[in-house]
C-alpha cells in the first residue's frame, strides 16, 4: 500500500502537476479581480470563497488519471488476486491524491491572498479550513473517477458529477473562513465523505473489473 501510495504521488507531481495546480490558483486570483473591480473591501470579503472554488477545480484537473488508467491495465485485478481489499485501494489512492494535490493548493493560496487583499486572520482561517476540507475534496475526486472510469467523455462526465456533489463543502468551507460552526460543519461534511466514498469507489472499481 505504501508502494502505491507512493506511485501515485509521483505521478502527481509528474509532467509538473504541481505546478498546474499552482498556476491554475493565481490565474484565478488574477482574474477574479477584473470580473468584479478594483474594490479591495469586496475582494477580501469575497476571496476566501475564490480560493476555495478553486481548490474544488484543482482537485477535479486530475481526475481522469486517478482510476481510469489502473482500471485498464489491470492493477486492480492483480491487487484482488492478491487478497486486498478495493475499498482499502480505494482509500490508499485517495490518501495519494491528497498528498499531490493539497499541499500545491495550499501554497497556492499563500500566493493568491496578497492578490485578493485577505489579511493575516483570513489566511490562517482559509488555510486551517483547505487542511480540514481537502481530504474530502480528494476523497470525492477519487470516488467520481471511479464512477467514470471507462466512459467515453470521463473527464466532462466527472465534472458534471462531482462539482454538484461538493457544494456543501464549498459553502461550508467559504463559511469557515468566520471560524466556530462553520469550521465544524466542514470537518463533519469531510469526515463523511472519507467514510463513504472508499467503499462507493470500490463497488464502481469491481464493476469495472467485471
Amino acid at each position: 500500500m505504501i508502494a502505491l501510495i507512493l506511485r501515485d504521488v509521483r505521478r502527481g507531481y509528474a509532467g509538473g502537476g504541481a505546478t498546474l495546480t499552482i498556476g491554475f490558483f493565481l490565474l484565478v486570483a488574477i482574474l477574479f479581480p477584473f470580473a468584479i473591480g478594483p474594490d479591495a473591501a469586496l475582494l477580501a470579503r469575497v476571496g476566501g470563497g475564490v480560493i476555495w472554488a478553486a481548490a474544488l477545480l484543482a482537485a477535479l484537473l486530475p481526475v481522469e488519471r486517478l482510476v481510469g488508467p489502473d482500471l485498464e491495465a489491470g492493477v486492480f485485478d492483480q491487487l484482488a488476486v492478491r487478497g486486498q481489499s478495493l475499498a482499502v485501494v480505494a482509500a490508499v489512492k485517495m490518501v495519494a491524491h491528497w498528498l499531490a494535490f493539497a499541499p500545491p493548493v495550499m501554497a497556492a493560496a499563500l500566493l493568491s491572498a496578497g492578490l485578493l487583499g485577505l489579511d493575516a486572520r483570513t489566511l490562517v482561517a482559509v488555510e486551517a479550513g483547505l487542511a480540514i476540507g481537502t481530504p474530502g475534496l480528494a476523497a470525492l475526486a477519487v470516488a467520481t473517477g471511479a464512477l467514470t472510469a471507462g466512459l467515453r467523455g470521463a473527464g466532462a462526465i466527472a465534472g458534471l458529477v462531482l462539482l454538484p456533489l461538493a457544494i456543501p463543502l464549498l459553502i461550508f468551507g467559504a463559511g469557515s473562513i468566520t471560524g466556530g460552526e462553520g469550521l465544524k460543519l466542514l470537518a463533519a461534511v469531510s469526515l463523511l465523505l472519507l467514510a463513504g466514498a472508499p467503499f462507493v469507489a470500490a463497488a464502481a472499481i469491481r464493476a469495472g473489473m467485471e
